[in-house]
């Protein structure tokens, strides 16, 4: 289950009491069908490893930067591994421990501690140390000499990369409860777009104006769980197209360049998403995995192989659609129809990110035992 953040102490309690009625008296989980066979259509070839520690974080982005993958752990320990062979470049030790995954623009290295301490390094150095008034747990955006910062009082910060010093914050009001999950804050030409509630926003980098905003979700409901939306990483752009979940109840697109929704549909999931310039492919939670044209949101399959299964968000490749299961599975499954093309076992308990792409063809995973993993697609 989805960890949430409550933002509200009046709330507090009744907040926790909704949890758990959800999370204790839910039914078991249904059992899985099994895979069976598959016939190989598609070779996935193991490339590299590297051992790190244990994550135990979920849904963390993987920044690959001038051929270099930036990773954190829950324990404080952060690296960057040349990408075309698994080599460490460097790691070094917060001293803390870390409520989310790494900012990386091929040189520094952002993390956020439990303690809402924002962290920049450089080959293994700290650069500068700075408090935050709320907690993050989105990977930091590094970004024109600048660090971005999503809180969880539903506001972006800006920091100078070089020294830290503070240059700007936008805040909006939203629902008191929020996801302690990874969310939306990506680049956009001379733009940041960033997710705040359910709603996408694009903010001018140099001082935080707000360009446009736009709606992928509204809250529902009559209570503060109910209404939780939050928009959830990672997210697809092709051109001027940004196709993005909001959790549990919508996906859409909106055309960046001119801040206008192209279209939203229902969709109940937790992961974000990914797409080609044809498919927006995303995972239900109920292990449904279900694609949409891209251009105006029309069902174009879905598939129930992997019903019940936990699984993370797709990565979408000229060869095919790659995802991962909490068992540490992962498919091949065909762009087309959604039909399974091979499956592969690792020794994974689960994965703590999305299928990332690298430079060469390939992807790599991390898992939540602290291995990334990369594969090549012949």
């Amino acid at each position: 289950m989805t960890m949430l953040r409550h933002t509200s102490l009046r709330q507090a309690l009744g907040a926790m009491v909704m949890v758990c009625l959800v999370a204790c008296g839910s039914p078991p989980k249904p059992t899985p069908a099994a895979i069976g066979d598959v016939k190989v259509q598609q070779p996935l070839t193991p490339a590299w490893s590297f051992k790190f520690s244990s994550v135990n974080q979920l849904n963390q982005s993987l920044p690959v930067v001038n051929d270099k993958v930036a990773i954190a752990a829950a324990d404080g320990a952060v690296a960057v591994v040349n990408a075309s062979n698994g080599k460490l470049a460097w790691k070094y030790e917060v001293g803390n421990r870390l409520q989310s995954g790494a900012g990386f623009n091929g040189e520094q290295l952002a993390v956020v501690t439990v303690s809402n301490e924002l962290v920049v390094l450089n080959e293994g150095k700290v650069l500068w140390r700075k408090r935050l008034k709320a907690q993050s747990y989105t990977n930091p955006l590094m970004a024109g000499g600048r660090v971005f910062v999503l809180l969880a009082d539903r506001s972006v910060t800006a920091f100078d990369a070089t020294d830290g010093q503070f240059l700007w914050t936008q805040q909006r009001t939203g629902e008191p409860l929020v996801l302690k999950q990874n969310g939306v804050l990506v680049p956009f030409q001379n733009a940041l777009i960033a997710g705040l509630g359910g709603r996408l926003i694009a903010l001018n980098p140099d001082n935080g104006q707000i360009f446009w905003d736009v709606a992928i979700a509204n809250p529902r409901g009559v209570n503060d769980l109910e209404r939780l939306v939050d928009l959830v990483a990672p997210v697809s752009r092709v051109n001027n197209s940004l196709c993005v979940r909001a959790f549990q109840a919508q996906v859409g697109c909106v055309d960046v360049a001119r801040g206008a929704l192209m279209w939203n549909r229902a969709s109940v999931g937790v992961q974000g998403m990914d797409g080609d310039a044809k498919l927006l492919v995303g995972t239900e939670s109920n292990g449904v995995v279900r694609a949409w044209t891209r251009a105006g949101g029309e069902r174009a399959w879905d598939t129930e192989r992997f019903k019940y299964r936990e699984l993370t968000a797709p990565l979408v490749t000229p060869k095919g659609v790659i995802l991962g299961d909490e068992g540490g599975g992962l498919y091949v499954l065909s762009a087309t129809d959604g039909a399974l093309l091979n499956r592969v076992q690792t020794s994974s308990y689960g994965f703590a990110s999305a299928p990332t792409p690298l430079p060469n063809g390939g992807f790599v995973i991390l898992t939540r035992n602290g291995q990334l993993l990369a594969y090549q697609l012949p």
